[in-house]
């Protein structure tokens, strides 16, 4: 898999759980401990992007 669709991968992810974690507390019978999960994962997801944009290309 190439850096750019690696990203564009994980920046869909990153969507995906951005719309989960608005789902989510928009439904009051969602445990507050979830969100923070999503939360989480979401931060970890961003993380992973920052870094990898971060790298330098090989050419």
């Amino acid at each position: 898999m190439s850096l750019a669709s690696h990203l564009d991968e994980l920046q869909r992810k990153h969507g995906d759980i951005e719309r989960e974690i608005t789902d989510a507390m928009n439904h009051p019978s969602v445990d507050d401990l979830e969100i923070a999960c999503l939360k989480r994962r979401k931060l970890a997801i961003k993380d992973e992007i920052e870094k990898l944009k971060g790298k330098p290309t090989a050419h």
